[in-house]
């Protein structure tokens, strides 16, 4: 995509720093109301509806070249965080660190003072999305989810567990909208039949497949793909800290965003993006070809072996950037294990309730009960009669992963290429039979990449040939020849 073409749009027209008044009463102490979503007077109780975002596009299909929101400009590395206001009804001068707050109170008067206008530092979003879920429903999300995994839980972190200490906090993202043309073909595989096999004391399933050469063609608009602007939070490979916790509580309801405004901001923390489009470029280019190769499988549920795709291509139309402050409650806990600390997360989406999180495992206690289901593993393959007995060996193991998995979600993620709204038109399909396939052992198409994702899709697919119960008994016939069939 040329990126020369670049339309940025203002989306703080009208916004001004200084006091936000009560339109009734003229009050500057306004908070929102989770209830209602609404910014409500705490003097008089009136409540107003939010402003919308102005001036985006909103027809996907229509975008040309790059657009971006004057909240998603690059960030000028010298723009200063200390902003000075004067106050409008005493004179007072009153300063406001933007690094970690939009709002003060005149400490004269007591009037609040907001910042609104968007400055270059990545302080000020084009929209934000007000918190709908109430601190305690959101501790009795979080406290359900531990509770389900406290026989494991490190002892210290049980004592020490309290959901007293659960924060509001906008998190720094940018929503973008892609008009693209998409072209993928490769190879589809439709099942004729499956069979099995007999040879001595090991049974092996046989497929037979018709293989077609398939093509698909179309234009898609992707709505709103969310990703986060905040480079610590992008690090989901951090060994210190929990983040891709914080990812899988996508995805959130962006449509009901509105205009930034201060004033939705008090009683809540808030996160500075520290990221550029450029930055965010390369995330958004994989995240957009995985979710239009998911959007061409609408047309490809009669190849149930799986297509292999060999060549896939994005040609990007037009871009939209927006940025957002989208909010999440959270609970975190530091695990200090020798020189080794450990940042635990369990967040709460403050739109729909989706909870994840990370629990600190006592480790000991895991393995020994790990050991102890190997070992039942091991009676029954010495006393049951099955023909893949050495299955039975792997119980412990398999335990142990499910365990740790379930307690600590390292793999938990937001699935962007299902949750993404994605609109397809103007499909072009060629399904042309190829040839008939018989004898296969693998009941996937060989090199099945039309449910994987970016770079995970090699794994997934390793994944997914790993867990066919037909290489698990090739397997397990190879380990046989080897023992000398013992």
């Amino acid at each position: 995509m040329q990126t020369n073409d670049v339309k940025i749009v203002k989306t703080d027209d009208g916004a001004k720093d200084g006091q936000n008044k009560c339109p009734k009463c003229g009050a500057t102490d306004i908070s929102l109301n989770v209830k209602t979503g609404k910014l409500r007077c705490n003097f008089c109780r009136h409540e107003f509806n939010p402003e919308q975002v102005a001036g985006l596009e909103t027809d996907i299909s229509k975008l040309q070249g790059e657009v971006i929101g004057s909240g998603a400009q690059n960030i000028v590395e010298d723009a200063k965080d200390i902003m000075t206001l004067k106050c409008s009804s005493c004179g007072a001068e009153v300063v406001i660190d933007t690094a970690s707050a939009t709002q003060a109170r005149c400490h004269w008067c007591r009037n609040t003072l907001s910042i609104n206008e968007q400055i270059p530092n990545g302080a000020i979003p084009d929209a934000v999305l007000p918190f709908k879920i109430s601190k305690e429903e959101a501790r009795t999300q979080i406290e359900s989810f531990v509770k389900k995994r406290k026989f494991f839980a490190h002892p210290k972190f049980k004592e020490e567990f309290t959901t007293e200490n659960i924060m509001g906090v906008y998190f720094p993202y940018m929503m973008v909208d892609i008009n693209a043309h998409a072209y993928l073909s490769g190879e589809g595989e439709r099942l004729i039949r499956s069979y099995t096999r007999r040879s001595g004391n090991t049974t092996q399933t046989y497929y037979d497949a018709d293989v077609y050469y398939v093509e698909r063609e179309f234009d898609v608009a992707i709505d709103d793909l969310t990703v986060e602007s905040s480079k610590d939070r992008l690090n989901k490979a951090s060994a210190e800290k929990t983040n891709n916790v914080i990812n899988a509580i996508m995805p959130f309801d962006t449509e009901n965003c509105v205009k930034f405004n201060a004033n939705y901001l008090k009683g809540y923390t808030s996160e500075k993006r520290d990221t550029n489009t450029e930055e965010l470029s390369k995330l958004v280019e994989t995240q957009a070809k995985d979710i239009a190769r998911f959007a061409a499988n609408d047309s490809l549920k009669q190849y149930n072996r799986g297509v292999a795709w060999q060549q896939q291509n994005l040609s990007v139309k037009g871009r939209q950037w927006a940025s957002a402050y989208l909010p999440v409650w959270l609970y975190s806990y530091q695990q200090v294990s020798g020189n080794k600390k450990v940042l635990h997360y369990v967040a709460v989406n403050a739109r729909t309730k989706e909870t994840m999180g990370s629990v600190p495992i006592h480790m000991p206690k895991l393995i020994g009960i790990s050991l102890l289901v190997e070992i039942l593993g091991v009676f029954l393959m010495l006393f049951v009669d099955f023909d893949y007995n050495y299955l039975f060996l792997t119980l412990g193991v398999i335990f142990f992963f499910v365990m740790y998995g379930k307690y600590r979600n390292v793999n938990a993620r937001h699935e962007h290429e299902k949750d993404t709204k994605t609109s397809v038109t103007n499909l072009r399909k060629v399904d042309q039979y190829k040839m008939k396939r018989t004898g296969l052992r693998n009941s996937r198409i060989a090199g099945a990449n039309n449910t994987g994702v970016g770079i995970q899709s090699f794994g997934a697919d390793l994944l997914n040939s790993v867990i066919d119960s037909n290489v698990i008994t090739s397997t397990i016939k190879d380990i046989n020849n080897k023992n000398g069939g013992k």
